[in-house]
């Protein structure tokens, strides 16, 4: 293909992203992942994943997308922002923001489908697949290489435009692509969040140690929360956020314009007491169509009665 085909179909494919509501789009070649490998591997074998067995499942696939898409040949990462324009009761106890509204892989995933069929059509017989955090796709490192930011310190994808509270998805596809380059760490000296993390999940720059992670107590883990950390949730009923809170670049999040994404206004109104006197019904209403079914009502009740003084 020439180069400037590929030139007018990464132009193509990338109006076409944000017309549908992505802010930033960075395209990779897909090949193995030859750094992300070690780090994967030691990751693993210090089991900072807990108990999230499905991280070391497919570990190959994790680091080649060859493997999971026959004749792929790029990786398109998107971001998509979730930062919202409302936030919960300062008197409440807290839910990750990215959960404030529905859960966001039914919404990527009908924006990925749409700039599929878009490519196929604009351009013709393209194969790919689509992906939201639900496989062995290492999201993060595609979009660092696509040059849509760095990896920081708390091991999120931050940019120096919006910081860091954005959705990451792919597409990967059979397509030869013009390919974007990474850019530099801009972290510097900064260990803001290293320093905030309440369970000092963050056990050296770059490395969160999972199975110390609030949101892997909150959602993850299945059995009873450790008393080890009882003083130390910081009143996280689901998720957590701190070491965005506390990041520099945040300081530049912008609302989102994703209807989807907006809040139910009890989550937004609720004190303490009222999500201690939750019921089953409440939760189905609150949370109808939210990330916050992953733990299920019985795991909010788990966390909330964790957290009660």
């Amino acid at each position: 293909m020439s180069y400037s085909k590929k030139q007018a179909y990464t132009r193509l494919i990338k109006t076409e992203a944000e017309r549908l509501g992505f802010f930033s789009c960075g395209i990779s070649k897909a090949e193995f992942l030859e750094e992300e490998a070690p780090r994967l591997e030691n990751w693993l074998s210090q089991n900072m994943h807990g108990q999230m067995a499905y991280m070391a499942n497919h570990f190959d696939k994790r680091l080649d997308p060859t493997i999971l898409v026959d004749g792929a040949k790029s990786v398109v990462s998107l971001l998509l922002n979730y930062y919202p324009s409302e936030f919960q009761n300062s008197e409440s106890y807290k839910i990750s923001k990215y959960a404030y509204g529905t859960d966001y892989h039914f919404v990527i995933k009908d924006k990925l489908k749409a700039l599929l069929h878009f490519i196929s059509t604009e351009i013709g017989q393209v194969h790919g697949r689509a992906f939201v955090d639900s496989a062995p796709v290492l999201d993060k490192a595609w979009a660092a290489k696509s040059g849509l930011g760095w990896i920081g310190k708390n091991s999120n994808l931050l940019t120096k435009e919006v910081g860091s509270f954005y959705f990451i998805a792919e597409l990967i596809i059979d397509l030869e692509l013009d390919y974007d380059t990474p850019v530099t760490d801009h972290c510097g000296t900064c260990t803001a969040c290293i320093d905030a993390c309440p369970t000092q999940a963050i056990v050296e720059p770059y490395v969160v140690d999972g199975s110390k992670c609030i949101s892997y107590f909150t959602i993850e883990l299945k059995e009873e929360l450790p008393t080890d950390y009882k003083e130390k949730f910081d009143d996280w009923m689901f998720g957590c956020d701190v070491c965005q809170d506390v990041c520099p670049w945040n300081k530049f999040s912008k609302s989102h314009a994703e209807p989807l994404f907006n809040p139910h206004p009890k989550l937004l109104n609720y004190q303490k007491e009222d999500w201690e006197e939750i019921t089953s019904n409440v939760f189905a209403e609150i949370f109808e169509k939210s990330a916050v079914k992953r733990t299920k009502f019985s795991g909010l009740k788990r966390n909330i009665e964790f957290l009660k003084k």
